[in-house]
Order: structure tokens, then C-alpha cells, then sequence
């Protein structure tokens, strides 16, 4: 079983506070406890020409083992707050606003919510990362975004100096995507002179509005089907919610909530979800694939984003590969009909790269024994192991069926595009 960290350096690594476990050296590591302190830490990289890296969980996060030059700032402020009655009103509006801060973990929010039987995100349970991060990426999954909940986002405009309220309508949320991430890209994967890897705003805390209740509709037929329901049925959240989190320990898409322990992310969850997440993974440690269970946890999740591609080369693909209807609104925003989402999972396994895919015996980089999507660091691997395998992949990909993947985590140091 893995051990706490009991030795802590001045500074961590990348590798110390990312869920690869991977990158270099940071010549400077920030972590305000307040909003002022959170603005003045990136006013002042930014004053003085430093690069400029916020993290929240450390996720999504693909780094080069490399030393950083500039400032990373981690913003350690947590909490939930309602501004709304937490009880509903008798026959009255149902509708509750949630408010956090960006430094938040996003999982211990999905919990609360579920406890407080509020309904909207516990189709995202178990995503790692924070509050902050989630609207960044509009993180989704089983058939809940979190861009389609937002009331507002409070941000630090790092250009005009100033902070604002972006409403939903301003964030231009689509697939794995809203504008906050755009700023930092001059094309997909291709980083912005000068906003990478920081986005011009900077999260300071997210308002989502949720619903009271103690049921919810299971829209997706892949939690249906695990549930053991037809789409559409309605079951109690927290029923909901430990399916979700089953399904995706299943698919290795878990964190490892062992590096909560060690001392650079001590402090970063709730306790109480912190001994529920141990708690969930001992049964599979003590399985037949003991510890491997936390090797498939060593990844950024979801490498690489589904593509979304014409009319024409979706049907250039093999019948049996999966074509989604892409909407405009909550998947894309330039989406129109000529357009078609296919699973890049689906691409990944039918051109050779299987689970487990390695580029040689013992590599420390290889693909979950779990899912084809997620690359994972089996011990000691470095930036440049992973991204020969990325590399690889992707020239698989585009030689089979002519599709380029375009990764998803941020990957400061490397390029990818």
C-alpha cells in the first residue's frame, strides 16, 4: 500500500502535484490563502515577465521534465457556500445557486451537493481537479456539462487588470472547451504567445445553478446500463453517484487519493470525501490486480479530446465506429449539421494501440490496462516517454483514418499540436 511522503523540499516538482506525476523543477511556487493574495501572486509574475502556471489538482497536466523558469500559484481556498435557502421553498422556485471558490475540489463539491440533495452535477462525480479548472475545460460526462450549470464566473483579467462577472452566455462553452482555454490557444494545441499555460482569466470562483431534489434522470444509456434501468428513469443522487464513481474506477479513470497524503497535496480535499475516496479503492488494491489499480490512476485522464469532423469524413469511417449527433450548444459552438463527434477511444483501439500499449518491454509509459484513452506513468516515466507515446498514437491515428487527435491536458514545455 503506498506510503505517505514524510521529506519536503522548499519547492515541489511538477511531478510532486500532478496526477502524471511527471515534470521538472519550479523555480517559484505560490499558494495565496486568500483572493487578494491570489491576484497580487499573478500580478506580480506578470509584472515581472515570469511564465505564469495555475493549478488546481494538477490533473490536467502534461509538463516537461524540464525546469519551469517562472511562478506557479496554486490557489488553496476552499469552501462551498449558498446563497440561496438550502431547504426549498414550499412550492416554489426549485432553483439553488452554489457558489466556490476556484481551489475548491471539484469532487468533494459533487458530494456535497449530493448530500445537500441538490441536482445537476452528480453525473461528474469522481472528476479530478477543481472548481476553478472545471469551467476552463467544461469538464463532462455522462450526459452533464459543467458549462450548462454555470450562473457566472468571477475571473482576474490578467490583459486589463481588473476582475469581472462572465456569465454563461459570455464563456462560449463547448465540447471540452470555453473561452477561458481559448485564450490560452492560437489553434487547437498550438499555445498563445502569450497566455499559455494561464489563460488570460484567471478563475477566482464559479456560481452554478443547481436544482433541489432528491432524484435525478439518468440521461446516459452507458449509466443506465450499469444501473441496471432504461434511459430516462429516475433514481436517488446518491445512487446515482456511486455508479458513476463505480463505472470510473472500472475505466482506471479515478485518481489515486494517495497522493492526498504526501506532503505538497495535504490539505487540498475535504477530509471526510478524502476517507471516502481511501476507503473505495482498498477493496480493489486487495484484488486480483493489487497496486496496478493505482498504476492506471497515474494519468491525466482523457489524453485526447473526441474529434469532431465533417459529414465526409465520418463517412469515410468503418460502419461500426461511432457517430454522435455534435450540438451546437453544449458541444460546440461552431457545430452545424455537416458535423459529426467520433470517439477517439474507438480510433486509438482500431489502429493497433490496444490497452496496455507500450512502445517497448517495461516501459514506464504505456496505455491503461483499463482504457485506450488514458496514457499512463507505470514508475519513473519522464515528459519524453509519454510524449513519444502521444506522438505515436496520433501518427497511428492520422495514417489509419486521417483524423489528427488533439490533446487535451495543457502541456507546458511540450508540443503536441
Amino acid at each position: 500500500m503506498p506510503e505517505a511522503s514524510s521529506t519536503k523540499a522548499s519547492t515541489p516538482t511538477f511531478a510532486d502535484i500532478t496526477t502524471m506525476g511527471v515534470g521538472g523543477r519550479i523555480a517559484s511556487f505560490v499558494q495565496p490563502h486568500d483572493r487578494v493574495g491570489l491576484i497580487e501572486a499573478v500580478e506580480n509574475a506578470d509584472s515581472n515577465g515570469l511564465p505564469l502556471c495555475m493549478i488546481g489538482g494538477g490533473s490536467n497536466l502534461l509538463v516537461s521534465d524540464k525546469d519551469f523558469p517562472g511562478v506557479v500559484v496554486r490557489d488553496t481556498r476552499q469552501g462551498i457556500s449558498v446563497p440561496d435557502e438550502v431547504a426549498p421553498p414550499e412550492g416554489g422556485d426549485p432553483t439553488v445557486h452554489i457558489n466556490a471558490p476556484a481551489g475548491t475540489n471539484w469532487d468533494d463539491l459533487v458530494s456535497y451537493c449530493v448530500r445537500m440533495h441538490l441536482i445537476g452535477i452528480e453525473g461528474l462525480s469522481g472528476i479530478p481537479g477543481t472548481v476553478g479548472a472545471s469551467v476552463v475545460q467544461n469538464i463532462g460526462a455522462y450526459g452533464q456539462e459543467v458549462g450548462g450549470l454555470v450562473d457566472s464566473v468571477e475571473v482576474w483579467d490578467r490583459r486589463d487588470k481588473v476582475t469581472a462577472y462572465l456569465k454563461a452566455a459570455d464563456l462560449n462553452f463547448g465540447y471540452r472547451t470555453s473561452l477561458l482555454k481559448q485564450t490560452m490557444y492560437q489553434a487547437p494545441a498550438v499555445p498563445d504567445d502569450h497566455f499559455f499555460p494561464t489563460p488570460r482569466y484567471v478563475v477566482l470562483s464559479v456560481t452554478l445553478v443547481l436544482r433541489h431534489g432528491s432524484s435525478a434522470r439518468v440521461g446516459s444509456a452507458q449509466l443506465a446500463k450499469a444501473l441496471g434501468v432504461e434511459p430516462g428513469s429516475s433514481l436517488p443522487l446518491e445512487r446515482i453517484r456511486q455508479a458513476v464513481l463505480t463505472v470510473r474506477a472500472g475505466k482506471g479513470m479515478l485518481e489515486d487519493p494517495y497522493r492526498y497524503l504526501t506532503d505538497w497535496m495535504g490539505g487540498c480535499r475535504r477530509a471526510s470525501d478524502l476517507e471516502e475516496a481511501l476507503a473505495a479503492v482498498q477493496g480493489d488494491l486487495q484484488g486480483p490486480r493489487g497496486e496496478r489499480v493505482l498504476l492506471d490512476r497515474h494519468s491525466c485522464g482523457s489524453f485526447f479530446t473526441n474529434p469532431i469532423v465533417t459529414r465526409e469524413v465520418a463517412d469515410a469511417l468503418p460502419t461500426d465506429a461511432p457517430r454522435y449527433f455534435v450540438d451546437a450548444v453544449h458541444s460546440d459552438p461552431a457545430a452545424g449539421p455537416s458535423l459529426v463527434k467520433t470517439s477517439a477511444a474507438w480510433l486509438i483501439d482500431h489502429s493497433g494501440f490496444h490497452k496496455g500499449f507500450s512502445l517497448g518491454e517495461g516501459s514506464a509509459a504505456a496505455l491503461s490496462d483499463m482504457h485506450t484513452l488514458a496514457l499512463t506513468n507505470r514508475g519513473g516515466a519522464g515528459s519524453d516517454d509519454l510524449v513519444a507515446l502521444a506522438r505515436t498514437i496520433q501518427e497511428g491515428v492520422d495514417r489509419t483514418f486521417g483524423i489528427h487527435l488533439v490533446p487535451e491536458p495543457v502541456t507546458p514545455g511540450i508540443n503536441l499540436a
